[in-house]
C-alpha cells in the first residue's frame, strides 16, 4: 500500500512538473510573439529599451516563482500529494457509495 501511495504521488508530481514547465515554455513563446509583434510599430528606441525590460521583468520573475513553487513541490511532495491522494479516494468512495442507490431508484422508476 505504501509503494502504491509513493507511486501515485510521483505520478502526480511528475505531471505537475510537466504542466509548468509547458506554462513557462507558452509564457516565454507568447512574449516573445507580443514583442516581436508590437516591435515594428514602435519608433523610439527608449519605449522600445522600456518593452523589452517590462519583458524580461515578466519572464524572469514568473520563471522564477515556477521554478520555486517546484522546488516545495520537491521538498513537501509526500505531504502535499498524500492531502489531495486522500480527498480524491474519499470523493470516489463516496461516490461508489451512492452510485447503487442511485440505480436502484432508475431500475425502480424504469419498472413503473
Amino acid at each position: 500500500m505504501e509503494s502504491d501511495l509513493h507511486s501515485r504521488i510521483n505520478a502526480m508530481f511528475y505531471r505537475d512538473l510537466a504542466m509548468a514547465a509547458c506554462l513557462v515554455l507558452l509564457l516565454w513563446l507568447t512574449i516573445a510573439f507580443v514583442y516581436l509583434a508590437i516591435d515594428r510599430f514602435v519608433g523610439d528606441p527608449a519605449i522600445r529599451a522600456a518593452l523589452l525590460i517590462g519583458a524580461a521583468f515578466v519572464l524572469v520573475f514568473n520563471t522564477a516563482s515556477i521554478v520555486a513553487m517546484i522546488k516545495h513541490y520537491t521538498e513537501d511532495k509526500f505531504h502535499i500529494y498524500s492531502l489531495d491522494i486522500r480527498h480524491l479516494d474519499e470523493n470516489r468512495a463516496r461516490i461508489a457509495a451512492t452510485q447503487p442507490q442511485a440505480k436502484k431508484a432508475e431500475t425502480a422508476t424504469a419498472r413503473s
